[in-house]
């Protein structure tokens, strides 16, 4: 399949690079032109623009937020530029209204779009081991699994409107937000109190905390491995924003997502933009003054 590739970042190369092991031609394109080395060099072809890969039979795009999406798919050079019958794959984490206005007009184009935002890390990405959420349309669904089937573990179809992904999506990264926050909370009174913080990890997550979600966060608090960035404090707090617009437009009051705002807010002011989001637990520590 003649596929479109557009945002190559920490989550976007390594999806591209396992489409491309699967035999799969790829154009690519990224706003910063250096990071389509390593794909050009696996047998990609690189393009200047969004709107070249529009010819393409399946476009992803996989960006940070929703200017840059708007941009690939309504500014000057992208992809309703050079309109044809193709599906859009948008894996970001993006406003659903926004998605609902990429919907309307890609089909007023005779193609369509498909949201299938994802869960994992850029580990998981490069092993594709992605948990993908995914909603559209049933039969560019049924097109889009076997590439699906490629770049994740798992595909999760959560409805017809392709909002629908990205409403998923912002709520399991709450309580994504919600589970570090606890996790610090805890962490810091079992430090404070004698308990080591390996030792209640190992308990918890071997009796009534076995999700995965609890080991990674929870080593990354014990390790303190907040940088690289598997997902920066800044991606965390646009994700945050989103929820609480969502929350105001559904009346549904959220009182601990101020409280997840404020501490991603803090974790910037002190430690900068490079940081991952689970960083979060520096500031927990600090207000107990156990670091």
């Amino acid at each position: 399949m003649k596929i479109g590739f557009l945002g190559l970042g920490q989550m976007g190369a390594p999806i591209a690079l396992n489409l491309i092991k699967a035999g799969h031609e790829l154009m690519v394109w990224n706003r910063s032109s250096v990071k389509t080395g390593p794909l050009i060099a696996a047998g990609a072809r690189a393009v200047k623009d969004p709107q070249d890969c529009a010819n393409q039979d399946v476009v992803f795009s996989i960006l940070s937020d929703d200017q840059a999406v708007e941009n690939i798919v309504f500014g000057a050079k992208g992809l309703l530029k050079n309109p044809r019958p193709a599906i859009h794959i948008t894996m970001s984490t993006i406003s659903p209204g926004l998605v609902d206005c990429m919907t309307a007009a890609h089909r007023s184009h005779g193609g369509d779009l498909v949201s299938a935002p994802v869960f994992g890390r850029p580990a998981a990405a490069q092993a594709a081991k992605l948990f993908i959420i995914a909603a559209g349309a049933e039969n560019s669904l049924d097109r889009c699994e076997a590439l699906f089937s490629i770049i994740g573990q798992r595909t999760i179809r959560v409805g017809a409107a392709p909002q629908a992904a990205n409403i998923v999506k912002l709520c399991g990264n709450f309580m994504i937000m919600s589970a570090v926050e606890s996790l610090a909370e805890a962490m810091t009174l079992a430090k404070k109190s004698g308990v080591d913080k390996k030792t209640l990890l190992k308990a918890l997550t071997s009796t009534i905390f076995t999700a995965p979600l609890y080991e990674t966060y929870g080593q990354i608090l014990i390790d303190q491995s907040f940088k690289p960035a598997g997902f920066s404090a800044p991606l965390g707090l646009k994700d945050m924003k989103l929820v609480s617009q969502v929350a105001e437009i559904n009346q549904t009051p959220m009182p601990f997502l101020g409280i997840l705002r404020d501490h991603i807010l803090s974790v910037i002011a002190q430690e900068g933009e490079e940081v991952d989001w689970s960083a979060i637990a520096q500031v927990v520590e600090k207000a107990a003054a156990a670091y």
